[in-house]
């Protein structure tokens, strides 16, 4: 046997081992990992079969290894059969192994030869053998009376599950017997097929096991599900099946059949979409609240609503085209034809594949085969179709697929163009993505393509490859774009939001003609100045034109000639009208100044613009305002209306109708007038005002003394200082509006939540108060209404038994949670309120020590009134005291009989009497109620406890004593007026026979009540701060808080509307396994000894829960049980699958509960009300109604993409996934297989759409597979994930859930109220909501200091922001999970994502826009919340924004955003702008506000116009200072960024606490982390939309408590932020040492402090925030490995990572060098003419072509300025400003760089030439040095020049750099590459030498580090965290 046999059969037999022992759920690799059935390869076609033969094998292997012998070797016969030569990927790999396992192993457990023709004997002998021993024909009968006695139990459970396993083994030994005999005997063969009808979990099924009998599941058995079965049967007109058709035994034919037969859809994608289309129509049959029958039959308003919801997009695209739908009447057509389409309509999209990214396609193939249908269904006997046939097999049966023949050609193309993309990098303009080709159906052309398809149409053309070097996109090549190209230029900003920059523009230009003429504001010429703005906006009009038409190259052969026509005509026109009218204005503008003229020009100009202004005023009105549109859509039969509304506005398919009604409209309107007046108000006063002065001075000003050779700024009217004055006031200008928007969103959404009562609970102590009124708050809010028929008190009591199940398990979710402990749980346990006690008990940790403290004011108190008026002070302690009052009486009377009972009674009587004659003062001693006490605890103590003889003595003692204490202390009564009773108790009592029958308390609930009257006599504590733990207490305050709030009635679970969940998991962590777990890092730390050093009382939890010592440690655990729950506990703290998996799960675990109270309420009518059993939650899991109920309304899929490569690579993933699925029995996993099969001779793959669920033996067990057309993914991974496997969700809704997320019980109680909102009847405007926006909290907050800060930041986003945006903006799209679909809404449309490659990176939000632009609704709820992990550590955070930042750019250049911005109203437009991509493009100029200041400020100071001016005082009264420090102000005005973070703790946290919080934050520098992001976002947003680049990044998502490396963020953070921040150093300093002589120190810091305090956070922020970064032997330990990789050479293989060389190059190619986007020297006519000439010759990376390296030439010729401004400002030169001295300073320079290149020569040489170099480098270092000396002594060079001389020099070596590296290739031909290498080597070691030095010195001092950790982790230490324990952990090297 060769060794891969031998390793083969180890490694299975091993795997099977394990997998008896039942090991493998502990370990890493969950249930059954490594047996051998694991590894069928999925290229055997009939796997399925072999799956359940060697699972069968697996079982029986001890039982008897001769029939696990046979069954293996069955198996192997059936693998042999359906690949002979092993062609298959693994096949031969598994034959090898399961021949091993058959020979060697299995063989020598049989005695003697093996005599092989017994085997069928010995299998039937086996069948009727294992048949008596497993008790086959009683154990359904046994289970049976089980589930009709109405109590489920484990047991019941047990026994399922145990009968299903015997049935499924019954069924492989039965096929296998039918396979292997010839004959079996016929009683053995009736046996073995009344088995298989048993055998019903054998058969899969996903939801409904429509193919199966089952009487497990009674799914089948709701009347709604029987009438959506019988509905979709074979009706009458259906042509007939053939006969050979194959159709299940158990069910009849139905209309999906005849789809299947002539249509050719695959077997599974029936039977999906069957189930599919069962469910919808059930749900809405539930919802009609039809009358419960005993044959049900569908209701035809049901049919009708699923009809048109799901084919609305159809009708409406047939609507747009002005086609026939394929219907002639959709009043006449019959219930059965609409689920005939319906049928087909869904069966076309679930095989569609790739294609449902392509609506508008599905309507078309719709269309067609509906038509086709028509044909056929008017023959009698059905027939294929043709277009689902090859032309070679037409007119016969064989060959007919609509995969094959349908949309793979659709798909081949589209995959021909993704693949042409070269991986992203292609332009967006060269390949067509996925909405060019959906949106070439929005068109009357697309119906040239025929049908069947006309596959030789230019549609179908695919492209040329792209070979790997082409710059070239070849326009010949491919077929063009359809209706919109994504050029990338920085231009489409201006294109898709072109009207607000000319109301800016035209906004500013008044101002300023108002501010410059303020002393006449109401002459004529002022108003002649302000009619300028209609050439302003015709001009600017005439330039949005323009941009349409070069944008709209590359689409114009394909583009309608009706769009095309509109966009040439309205060129023409906005020419000849900015033509005309400023001919007119320019001679409006001579008349005025000709005395005798009349005006004439004047006049007709007005008049123009008059008319002009108002037809576009009218149509604004018309086009935009809700309440007109109805009357522009009449007018639209006027051929003159409907030419200037088609020329106003563009038409698409999409984009049309989307307006809000006229209520809506005037609100947000109101918003944007008070922002718009705070914003222009501010520009007037505080900028352009100030400057008017000034300038005007300046302008008049000549013969300015210039300090330099001048060369532009004579004569000009010094326009570059007005320039350098004005720059920044415009740039602030710009985007100041976003501030004012921020502040006033902020203030607003304070109020509106406010309004909504958020935060009204934000502690314990309101929990405490408000508690009693939580019961009827959750009956209002989150349960179906009951009978108002009662009085209050009978109100609370039901109202008290209804919410206590429900806070109960709540309370028990907290503790499996490990966030409470048992005590805890005790006390915050509600009692039923269900029992004879009439009255409602509260929770023990309301009325803890209540008792105690009421014995005391007895105690105190001289009269009952005062006992009564200080008692009832605490509502609480009157509950506790009426509570132990009556329990008492009802324990003592229930425990005690005869005389007994009748002294308990007296005693009662007695109390009574005194208290309604107000003297229980009098006649009791309540000073010894203590004394009481004392006994009845005694008492209750012996009476919790089972009864025993010695437990019944002592409570006769118990009582004795009590009787005593009553009779000699307590009573001081007159007994005379009872004197027969009390005379009998006595002789009673004399006798011994008072207490000598008890009757000891059995019955559970008075149990319950002794234990709860113990608790409340022996808590002496106060429960105030009960629970502790700070995450429990936020989820009960939340929870409790949301009662209170606005939430839509629910219907009943079996009314409401269905859902499903859906998660995208690629390969992040399932399941921490140990090893994970207990690996430490470099620093000593493991993740298991962080957690549990973060979460001590849970860990304490987790260990009590188990059943360990709290001091126990993970090595203590032995128990492999212990060890998975170890696993997690961890996992459940971290951001993996497993805890999402849990916290989904919730949502089915709250639906059971729901269900089965109601359905227990409504079996038992009135009682429900008062009955003990109706609100017993007691074993509502095991309810087979309960559990059928929930699975018919929750559906959970985790689409795992890669989960069959994983197990077929042994991954721990693939078996964390597969004991997830066995722990939750309603998850299920859809993954891509990918599957190699043989034809003829060759391997061809094949993909697999797969959905898998848990089977009995916790194995995978395939329920669906679905051929797709080939490999899915064509564009962006995870919406391609998504789009596979949504074919497998179910309901109403899906709600889209990361796998990084987590979900509460409590939150899943409302999930029905919240799918209420997608009613009509509640109120969200003018259309029903599309997407339900869910509030989310972060989790991750309490991790560090960053992530707090990030916590902060989303929870003020996700709440204070989109509350806004929702309500009343109007324009809240989607931003990421957890938001909540109408699924039917948006599969129809696109799906839940879009997936074109790059362009769509940002996948999520794509799917909002998508939905506003289809005319959908998107809403905002704040009621209930879903948990979200966030990054934690600083370069996770980075890369993630980063990710965001560069899918905004991306979208900048999407048509979605084109269009929103075309299409919107004016106020809508702007709202969508400032919150999508104009937040990113404020924040870019935002920081580039500040280049422009500093380099007008350079501009001043080294051409000496600052000190002229200064000099002729023109500025004494310090306006422009003013003006200059007003928009400096702005900029800090930053800070305002903070209000609604600020104004969001003060909603939900109080307003001290705000304070706390916020100032807390600022000592841990959180202004130095947002103002990091700031140039994050600056920098990935700028370089995406001008160079792409834009990728998904993996962020990672575990626990950050390692030290990075110096180097590790030297390279992440270069080029994004140091280099900036160095260039804003240099001006800095240039401008303190140049221009600043006589303003002052103060005026420098006034000017410059914000400044600074960027450039210092951008260097040192990544030092701040990594752990240990000032740790000196960390710090050490950095420079070494700094150095090492600085001076590594680089080479073929070598990364980034290891060397600088390489990584150098690396940054070359990714991205020009340095960044590209500083507009203030992008000046705009450069801008406008280079960008044009980019998008002509469409660049595919922006350093490879002409264009790019001239712009990036350009741009680096800015750093020259430095030089040229400080030569003249030497001592050397003196007065002389001759370019002579500018030349010299370029000799200097360049003898500088000989000297470089001599000391960095370094070529391999000989040993004598070495040192005849060392000899050259020691002399040129000498004579420069004397050189350097001779011209300070001989000449005026000054040392200070020289220093002078080096800041001038390194800024000129920059730019040489940078062009060097533009110019790259040329650099390369003439030698000198190594040379500008060198150079880059330098500056990137000085750089990280300026930032490693203040690093260092800081780590000198150990309280820096102090500090830093103190400041990181703040929250940890707050909770008693030793956080330097953690950082040192275990390491050897930490004492260092």
């Amino acid at each position: 046997m060769s060794r891969a046999e031998s390793s083969w059969e180890r490694l299975v037999n091993a795997a099977l081992q394990r997998d008896r022992a039942g090991g493998g759920a502990s370990g890493s690799g969950g249930p059954g990992q490594g047996s051998l059935m694991e590894y069928v390869p999925s290229s055997l076609a009939n796997n399925r079969d072999i799956d359940a033969i060697l699972r069968a094998a697996d079982e029986l292997q001890d039982e008897d290894p001769s029939i696990a012998r046979i069954l293996c070797e069955h198996a192997y016969s059936l693998a042999q059969n359906l690949d002979p030569n092993s062609e298959g990927r693994g096949v031969l790999q598994f034959k090898t192994g399961l021949m091993s396992v058959v020979k060697q192993k299995l063989a020598k457990r049989e005695v003697g030869t093996i005599d092989r023709s017994q085997d069928i004997k010995r299998l039937q002998d086996f069948y009727r053998l294992y048949r008596e021993k497993n008790n086959v024909d009683t154990l359904k009968e046994d289970e049976k009376q089980l589930r009709e006695s109405g109590v489920f139990t484990k047991e019941m459970e047990r026994k399922t599950v145990r009968r299903k396993r015997v049935f499924a083994t019954l069924k492989v030994l039965g096929n296998v017997l039918e396979q292997v005999a010839k004959e079996i005997p016929e009683e053995l063969k009736h046996v073995i097929d009344s088995d298989a009808a048993m055998s019903e979990d054998t058969i899969a099924y996903n939801i409904l096991p429509l193919d199966a009998p089952v009487t497990t599941n009674v799914t089948t058995t709701f009347p709604e599900v029987r009438a959506a079965v019988a509905a979709l049967k074979y009706f009458q007109g259906l042509p007939k099946l053939p006969v050979d058709f194959p159709i299940p035994a158990t069910r009849s034919a139905d209309m999906l059949d005849f789809l299947h037969y002539i249509f050719g859809f695959q077997k599974d994608s029936v039977s999906n979409q069957r189930e599919h289309v069962v469910l919808l129509l059930a749900n809405e049959q539930s919802r009609l609240n039809i009358p419960e029958e005993r044959e049900p039959k569908l209701d035809d308003a049901a049919v009708h609503r699923v009809f048109m919801k799901s084919l609305e997009n159809y009708i409406k695209w047939c609507e747009y085209l002005c086609i026939q739908p394929a219907w002639s009447n959709l009043e006449t057509i019959s219930g059965e034809k609409k689920l005939l389409f319906l049928s087909l309509y869904f069966l076309i999209w679930g095989e569609a594949a790739n294609i449902r990214f392509l609506p508008e396609c599905l309507c078309y193939i719709f269309h067609h085969m509906v038509r086709e249908m028509d044909d056929i269904l008017r023959q009698q006997v059905a027939r294929p179709a043709e277009s689902c046939m090859a032309v070679d097999s037409r007119g016969s049966d064989d060959g007919v697929s609509f995969l094959d023949h349908v949309i793979a050609p659709l798909y081949e193309v589209v995959s021909a163009e993704a693949f042409n993309n070269d991986n992203g990098r292609a332009p967006h303009s060269a390949w067509r993505n996925y909405d060019d080709f959906n949106e070439y159906f929005w068109s009357l052309h697309s119906f040239e393509l025929g049908w069947p398809w006309r596959t030789s149409s230019s549609f179908f053309q695919k492209p040329i490859p792209r070979k790997k070097y082409d710059l070239q996109t070849g326009r010949a090549k491919h077929r063009g774009k359809t209706s919109f190209v994504e050029h990338r230029t920085f231009l489409h900003l201006y294109h898709s939001f072109h009207r607000l920059w000319i109301f800016l523009a035209m906004m500013f230009q008044a101002l300023a003609i108002i501010a410059f003429n303020k002393t006449d504001i109401y002459s004529k010429k002022t108003l002649r100045e302000i009619l300028s703005l209609g050439p302003t906006f015709v001009v600017m009009k005439f330039s949005e034109s323009v941009l349409d038409v070069i944008m709209m190259y590359g689409a114009y052969s394909t583009t309608r000639r009706l769009a095309v026509s509109r966009i040439f005509l309205r060129f023409i026109w906005f020419a000849l009208a900015s033509v005309f009218i400023s001919f007119l204005y320019e001679k409006a503008l001579q008349e005025d100044s000709n005395p005798n003229s009349n005006s004439v020009m004047f006049k007709l100009y007005v008049i123009v613009i008059a008319i002009y202004g108002g037809i576009q005023f009218f149509f604004s009105i018309l086009m935009r305002i809700p309440t007109c549109h109805n009357i522009a859509n009449k007018c639209d039969r006027w051929p003159v209306i409907r030419f200037f509304k088609w020329m106003r506005q563009e038409r698409h398919y999409v984009g049309r109708g989307m307006y809000e009604r006229t209520s809506d409209f005037i609100k947000y309107l109101l918003f944007w007038l008070v922002v718009l007046s705070a914003k222009f108000s501010f520009a007037y006063f505080l900028q352009i005002k100030p400057l008017v002065g000034p300038t005007r001075m300046i302008v008049k000003q000549d013969n300015i003394q210039y300090s330099w050779h001048d060369l532009v700024s004579r004569n000009n009217y010094n326009a570059l200082t007005v320039a350098s004055l004005w720059a920044p006031v415009i740039a602030i200008y710009l985007l100041d509006i976003h501030i004012f928007y921020t502040l006033v969103s902020a203030f607003l959404g304070f109020l509106l939540g406010a309004r909504d009562r958020l935060g009204e609970i934000r502690s314990l102590e309101a929990i405490h108060k408000q508690f009693e009124e939580f019961p009827g708050a959750f009956m209002r809010a989150l349960h179906v209404p009951i009978t108002n028929q009662l009085n209050s008190f009978q109100l609370n009591r039901v109202e008290a038994a209804h919410f206590a199940p429900f806070w109960n398990q709540i309370i028990k979710c907290l503790r499996e949670e490990d966030y409470i402990t048992d005590f805890e749980m005790d006390l915050l346990l509600m009692p039923k309120n269900s029992g004879r006690l009439q009255l409602v008990q509260w929770p023990l940790f309301l009325l803890s020590s209540k008792i105690l403290l009421a014995k005391e004011i007895a105690a105190e108190s001289n009269s009952q009134e005062e006992i009564v008026e200080r008692i009832e002070k605490s509502d609480y302690m009157k509950y506790a005291v009426e509570e132990v009052y009556h329990t008492l009486k009802l324990v003592l009377t229930e425990t005690l009989e005869a005389e007994g009972r009748m002294w308990v009674e007296r005693i009662y009587e007695d109390i009574q009497a005194s208290i309604k004659n107000r003297k229980i003062h009098n006649d009791f001693q309540l000073n010894k109620l203590s004394l009481v006490i004392t006994r009845v605890t005694a008492l209750l103590g012996i009476l919790k406890e089972n009864e025993t003889p010695e437990h019944a003595k002592g409570a006769i003692k118990a009582l004795q004593d009590l009787y005593d204490v009553m009779r000699l202390d307590i009573f001081n009564f007159n007994m005379r007026n009872q004197y027969e009773t009390w005379s009998f108790l006595t002789q009673a009592w004399n006798e011994g026979r008072l207490f000598t029958k008890l009757k000891w308390p059995k019955d559970p609930e008075l149990k319950a009540l002794v234990k709860r009257l113990y608790s409340l006599f022996t808590i002496k504590d106060s429960a105030a701060h009960v629970p502790k733990n700070l995450e429990a207490r936020r989820r009960l305050q939340f929870f409790t808080n949301s009662l209170f709030m606005d939430v839509p009635p629910p219907k009943s679970v079996d009314k409401m509307l269905s859902f499903s969940v859906f998660t995208p998991y690629y390969s992040e962590v399932v399941l921490y396994s140990m090893a994970e777990l207990t690996k430490r890092n470099e620093d000593g730390i493991s993740i298991l000894f962080y957690l549990q050093k973060i979460y001590p009382d849970e860990w304490k939890n987790f260990l009590a829960r188990i059943g360990q010592d709290e001091n126990a440690l993970e090595g203590d655990l032995r128990n492999e049980r212990d060890i998975l729950e170890l696993r997690f506990w961890a996992s459940y703290r971290g951001q993996t699958l497993a805890r999402t998996v849990r916290g989904m799960m919730y949502y089915r675990k709250a639906l059971m509960l729901q269900s089965y109270l109601e359905r227990k309420a409504g079996r038992d009518g009135e009682s429900t009300l008062f009955g003990d059993d109706t609100t017993d939650s007691e074993g509502f899991e095991l309810s087979p109604e309960a559990r059928a109920q929930a699975d018919l309304k929750f559906t959970y899929v985790v689409t795992c993409q890669i989960y069959g490569k994983q197990k077929e690579e042994q991954k721990p993933q693939a078996a964390d996934i597969a004991l997830l699925m066995q722990r939750n029995e309603a998850l299920r996993i859809a993954y891509i297989d990918v599957v190699d099969t043989p034809k003829e001779g060759k391997s061809y793959t094949e993909y697999y759409s797969k959905l898998v669920k848990a089977d009995i033996s916790g194995k995978d067990k395939e329920i669906y597979s679905i051929r797709l057309p080939g490999n899915p993914k064509l564009g962006e991974g995870k919406p391609e994930n998504q789009n596979h496997a949504i074919v497998f969700t179910r309901g109403n809704a899906v709600q889209t859930i990361d796998m990084n997320q987590d979900n509460y019980f409590e939150e899943a109680l409302k999930m029905r109220n919240l799918l209420e909102e997608f009613d009509p009847a509640c109120d969200h405007g003018i259309r029903p909501p599309t997407i339900l926006g869910v509030r989310e909290h972060v989790f991750t907050g309490s991790v560090s200091s960053l992530a707090s800060f990030m916590s902060n930041q989303e929870t003020s986003f996700v709440t204070l922001g989109q509350r806004v945006l929702a309500k009343p903006l109007k324009i809240r799209m989607h931003y990421g999970h957890p938001d909540v679909f109408d699924r039917v809404f948006h599969i129809t449309r696109g799906g839940i994502s879009k997936a074109s490659r790059v362009i769509n990176i940002s996948e999520d939000i794509f799917a909002g826009f998508n939905s506003t632009l289809r005319q959908g609704n998107i809403t905002h709820h704040e009621y209930i919340q879903v948990g979200k992990g966030r990054d934690v550590g600083l370069n996770q955070i980075a890369l993630f924004e980063g990710k965001v930042a560069g899918g905004n750019g991306e979208q900048v250049l999407s048509r979605d955003v084109y269009r929103l911005g075309q299409l919107l109203d004016f106020f809508r437009m702007m709202s969508f702008y400032f919150t999508t991509v104009g937040f990113y493009f404020c924040t870019m100029l935002t920081v580039l506000t500040v280049y422009i200041f500093l380099y007008g400020r350079l501009y001043l100071a080294l051409s000496g116009v600052g000190d002229t001016i200064r000099e002729r005082a023109i500025l004494l009264d310090d306006t422009a200072l003013s003006a200059a420090l007003n928009a400096q102000f702005l900029f800090q005005i930053g800070v305002f960024t903070a209000v609604p973070m600020i104004l969001g703790f003060i909603l939900e946290q109080g307003f001290l606490q705000a304070i706390v919080s916020f100032t807390t934050m600022q000592f841990q520098l959180c202004t130095i982390f947002f103002t990091f992001s700031l140039g994050t976002r600056t920098h990935y947003f700028g370089r995406t939309i001008l160079h792409g680049g834009a990728r998904y990044q993996a962020t990672g998502r575990g626990f950050v408590v390692e030290h990075i490396k110096f180097s590790e963020n030297y390279r992440l953070y270069s080029r994004s932020h140091f280099i900036k921040a160095m260039e804003v150093i240099l001006l800095l300093v240039v401008y303190l040492a140049y221009g600043n002589d006589e303003a002052g120190a103060v005026s420098y810091i006034l000017l410059t402090v914000s400044s600074w305090f960027l450039a210092v956070s951008w260097l040192f922020a990544p030092y701040l925030f990594n752990p240990a970064g000032f740790e000196w032997q960390k710090v050490v330990e950095d420079f070494k490995e700094w150095t090492n990789w600085l001076f590594y050479r680089g080479g073929i293989g070598v990364k980034g990572a290891e060397s600088w060389e390489a990584w150098w190059e690396e940054e070359i190619v990714r991205t020009p060098f340095p960044c590209k986007y500083f507009l203030f020297v992008r000046l705009i006519v450069v801008l406008l003419i280079w960008q044009l000439i980019i998008v002509f010759v469409r660049q595919q990376s922006h350093i490879r072509t002409l264009s790019g390296r001239i712009v990036e030439t350009i741009l680096s010729l800015r750093f020259l300025v430095f030089q040229y401004g400080i030569v003249y400002k030497l001592n050397l030169q003196g007065n002389d400003t001759s370019a002579a001295w500018y030349g010299w300073s370029w000799a200097a320079f360049a003898m500088i760089i000989v000297l470089f290149k001599v000391f960095t020569f370094s070529q391999k040489i000989s040993v004598n030439f070495q040192l005849v170099l060392r000899f050259v480098q020691g002399l040129a270092l000498l004579m420069a040095l004397a050189g350097i000396v001779v011209a300070v002594v001989l000449t005026d060079l000054s040392v200070t020049d020289i220093f002078a001389s080096i800041l001038a020099f390194i800024p000129t070596g920059w730019a040489i750099l940078s062009i060097a590296c533009a110019w790259k290739p040329f650099i390369k031909r003439i030698g000198m590459w190594k040379s500008v290498r060198s150079l880059a080597r330098l500056y990137d070691a000085g750089m990280g030498m300026l930032i490693f030095l203040p690093v260092a010195l800081c780590s000198w001092f150990p309280f820096v580090s102090t500090f830093q950790t103190r400041m990181m982790f703040n929250q940890a230490f707050s909770r008693g965290l030793e956080i330097s324990l953690i950082l040192a952990g275990n390491n050897p090297n930490s004492g260092l």
